[in-house]
């Protein structure tokens, strides 16, 4: 049986984001080819549901639906005016609005029939947003205690509503295990892609990737899209020592030889760095042989000391230190979740 992904949409819904929970989990297949994902989109009240373009939506289910739900998506909605009760469509786009999260956004509650049909989720299944659709969670208790994400514009706004709720501004998705939430519309695509990851193995996330034409991972996080000055006309872009570090990830590399790379001093070197990602060299550098050490892990036989060695972390100790960190599991028991099927581990 496939894995039920329900998207709960409102007046408003950004038909991007509902568009991408269909295409990457729609995109899933086994190894012979069959679906592993069936997604349905559900509305308060089943029938046309105002977008944010100038066009609606028609969503033939109720709440109803998420009873059965093993994943449930909440995209942004950029309508703050709504009760959320249901509602004929009455022709127009909505062209306004923002990321302020909507009428909840100031810690106040859901609207009642949101809260009802929030309250319809199994729970055994797993909840996650889609930019300020986190709002909804947090307004509703679901991330109370826990790390979560939200689009950059709105991030103060959240952690000023949302106090007990821990904010990560500057990464793209928050993997809280039975509650995920992601940064801006397109980092969607990001979190559909770990929770297929997470279901299914990296192959099939690749797979996935490559159907849609986007890297399976991206690099860095959302700080790296927030604007800030122009650099200076003389500037130089770093991608010459990203480039030259990628094939040399299991030498000890410093700062001084990536800088010089680029033929700039250290400080000028980890300042554009910065501007262009969002982290520094050493912080990208680490993120690198942490992708690498996984994609070991996932695709060959070797010990967890020779990849330690390989992606450039030196010691199985290392590279367990930076998997606990990063991932909250040891490299063996991320093996034992991402391996593909049929195949050994070391």
């Amino acid at each position: 049986m496939s894995h039920s992904v329900i998207v709960l949409v409102r007046h408003g819904v950004l038909p991007m984001e509902l568009g991408l929970v269909h295409q990457l989990f729609g995109s899933a297949r086994s190894a012979h080819g069959e679906p592993l994902y069936s997604v349905t989109t559900c509305a308060l009240a089943p029938g046309l549901i105002r977008t944010d373009a100038d066009f609606p939506i028609r969503a033939d289910h109720g709440p109803e639906a998420l009873e059965h739900a093993d994943t449930v998506l909440v995209p942004a909605s950029h309508e703050e005016d709504e009760s959320y009760t249901g509602g004929a469509y009455t022709g127009g786009s909505y062209a306004g609005g923002s990321y302020a999260g909507g009428p909840y956004a100031g810690g106040d509650g859901l609207p009642p029939a949101l809260a009802a049909a929030l309250d319809r989720i199994p729970a055994r299944a797993r909840i996650a947003s889609i930019c300020t659709g986190a709002f909804v969670l947090a307004a509703h208790g679901l991330l109370d205690g826990r790390s979560a994400t939200t689009h950059w514009l709105s991030t103060d706004h959240f952690a000023r509503a949302f106090p007990a709720v821990r904010v990560e501004p500057g990464v793209l998705y928050v993997d809280g295990g039975r509650v995920l939430t992601s940064a801006g519309e397109a980092a969607g695509i990001d979190l559909c892609l770990h929770m297929i990851r997470r279901d299914f193995g990296a192959a099939v996330a690749a797979d996935v990737a490559r159907r849609t034409v986007v890297p399976p991972h991206r690099e860095g996080g959302q700080a790296q899209y927030i604007p800030r000055p122009v650099p200076e006309p003389d500037s130089s872009s770093t991608s010459a020592a990203r480039a030259w570090a990628l094939t040399r990830l299991e030498q000890p590399l410093t700062l001084r030889e990536l800088a010089a790379q680029e033929a700039m001093s250290v400080r000028t070197f980890s300042r554009r760095f910065r501007e262009e990602s969002g982290l520094t060299p050493m912080q990208w550098l680490a993120q690198q042989r942490l992708a690498h050490a996984r994609q070991l892990l996932e695709e060959t036989d070797r010990t967890v000391d020779r990849v330690a060695a390989e992606s450039g972390f030196g010691t199985a100790a290392s590279l367990r230190q930076h998997f606990q960190s990063a991932l909250g599991v040891s490299p063996r028991a991320y093996r034992a979740t991402f391996r593909g099927p049929g195949r050994g581990s070391a």
